[in-house]
């Protein structure tokens, strides 16, 4: 075999590993790997201005598609620029693979840097050009099997200038967890027993895509079907059984959820044993279904939603027909969604974008009242086609995700919900987005602050507010001086068709929306 430097041992790992977009800012330490892309046409390279955006596009790939994408960052800053959306990632249950430099071969004991095993479910070392292979097919199946989160590798600068050999290990299959028959036994059981179901799909059933089985399972069991913030889109929400997203604080749906006899969650890390239901737990990790209070089914959520569809158990008598439950569903949305109780400008704005937009448009929801607002009120019709910024809210994900998204995703719109203030993070990557033609668009909702927490100190600390006001540039002349397309929209009528303009733009585009304070209720 012929010998090659470890940089190209390393891009002819990934390459054979199924990787197909690679993110990073070039720098010291990596230029052998970078060079390595001329003979892996197959990859694409995306180099960005700042590596906490390159994580987070990383993360809406990953999102959009199921896939692995990988980071090459320089050690030290690098990766530390590249934390917050590593630890989204984590959160949001996203395969990256984090590729980053070490001072020597072997270090301290021949330890991987605690940065990157503390925020990664795996990490390793190469310390020969010969491992390189074998680690990265590792890697991705690390980062794919179980419960999917990012995985880190270093690859000292001594291993990618040195020389070896570059074998294609056999690809490794992953081990799917088995589901146990008479778990799924029970579980049928206990669903054909009860008179009140209701399923509670999460962010897993879009890591295993499946929706399918979602709704199958819904029509089957006559079982309306409510949704996490990540979960949504698991089952259509104009599906006769889609209750959208569990908002608890409304006190008709919660009352839809207490009562229910039997809860199937599938694929949510939620606790919910203040609900008085039997819980069946379906989830591929097994730290969340231990402890639940029906049946703990261990696995892939696609994988055991199957198997309860080939076990056939009669209804209980009593139970409603699906007409019944369809007929409660929507009366129960109907109020829920009553336009004369919803906040404005909130709702006009947001059923404005919802009416410009295909039903398969992905929604990327920023740390903004407007993104807030679109977890319970944007309708989700499509699969992978709502991202939150996870638990962690970090603030500045939206846009650099939806970029991914729009990677990964290349023939549906893509639309990044921001504010003002989150979008000054990252808006140095438009010069990413126009470089390579990725057409997303950003609706920039400018209140000129950080309006949630300046509201809040208007609130509760007797109008004493300190550091939220902002100071801040022509929003549309900064997207044109980067050569966007940008305009701006004054209420939901020029909103809809600024929108509608901007999907038929080749290249980012960005509307400013000017806003005054919002009411700061989500």
């Amino acid at each position: 075999m012929a010998q090659v430097n470890g940089g190209h041992a390393l891009m002819h790992a990934l390459d054979q590993a199924g990787i197909r977009l690679v993110l990073g800012v070039p720098g010291v330490g990596q230029y052998e790997a970078v060079d390595a892309f001329y003979q892996h046409p197959r990859m694409r390279y995306v180099s960005l201005r700042h590596e906490q955006a390159a994580s987070y596009m990383a993360d809406g790939y990953a999102r959009a598609t199921g896939e692995v994408a990988a980071l090459i960052l320089v050690p030290g800053p690098g990766l530390l620029n590249a934390t917050a959306g590593m630890i989204t990632a984590y959160a949001c249950s996203s395969p990256m693979l984090v590729i980053t430099g070490a001072d020597k071969i072997h270090g301290q004991g021949g330890e991987v840097s605690p940065v990157l095993q503390s925020l990664t479910k795996w990490s390793a070392r190469a310390h020969s050009v010969d491992e390189v292979a074998g680690l990265v097919h590792e890697a991705v199946r690390q980062a794919t099997s179980g419960r999917p989160r990012p995985v880190g590798l270093e690859v000292p600068h001594a291993v990618l200038v040195a020389m070896g050999e570059a074998p294609t290990p056999a690809p490794t299959l992953h081990d799917p967890c088995p589901i146990a028959p008479d778990l799924i036994e029970q579980a049928a059981s206990l669903m054909a027993g009860s008179q009140r179901p209701l399923i509670w799909a999460g962010s897993g059933v879009m890591s295993a895509g499946a929706w399918e089985q979602v709704q199958a399972l819904a029509e089957r069991w006559r079982a309306p079907v409510a949704t996490t913030r990540s979960g949504k889109g698991a089952l259509s929400d104009r599906h006769p059984l889609a209750l959208g997203f569990a908002e608890l604080r409304y006190a008709p749906l919660r009352q839809r959820v207490e009562g229910a006899d039997v809860i199937v969650a599938v694929g949510m890390s939620q606790k919910l044993d203040k609900f008085p239901a039997k819980v069946i737990r379906i989830d591929v990790d097994p730290g969340v279904v231990k402890g639940a209070s029906g049946v703990e089914v261990l696995g892939d959520a696609a994988t055991a939603l199957d198997a309860l569809l080939a076990t056939t158990h009669e209804l209980a008598p009593a139970r409603p027909t699906v007409e019944a439950v369809a007929q409660e569903v929507a009366a129960l949305n109907a109020a829920r969604f009553d336009p004369t109780q919803q906040l404005q400008p909130q709702w006009d704005l947001m059923q404005a974008m919802r009416a410009a937009l295909p039903d398969e448009t992905v929604l990327v929801q920023g740390m903004t009242q407007m993104g807030y607002y679109a977890r319970n009120y944007w309708p989700t019709y499509a699969p992978r086609a709502f991202f939150t910024a996870s638990a962690h809210s970090t603030l500045g994900a939206a846009w650099p995700t939806a970029l991914g998204a729009k990677l990964g995703a290349p023939h549906r719109p893509v639309v990044a919900i921001c504010g003002d203030g989150g979008f000054l993070y990252n808006a140095q990557e438009l010069a990413t987005a126009v470089q390579n033609q990725i057409s997303t668009i950003v609706v920039l909702f400018n209140d000129n602050a950080y309006g949630n927490v300046m509201r809040a100190q208007e609130e509760q600390f007797d109008g004493r507010v300190i550091g939220t006001r902002l100071h801040n540039p022509d929003f549309v002349q900064l997207a044109q001086s980067f050569g966007a397309w940008a305009t701006r929209a004054q209420g939901p009528t020029e909103l809809g068709d600024a929108l509608r303009a901007a999907l038929q733009v080749k290249g980012p585009a960005l509307i400013e929306v000017p806003i005054g304070p919002l009411e700061r209720l989500y």
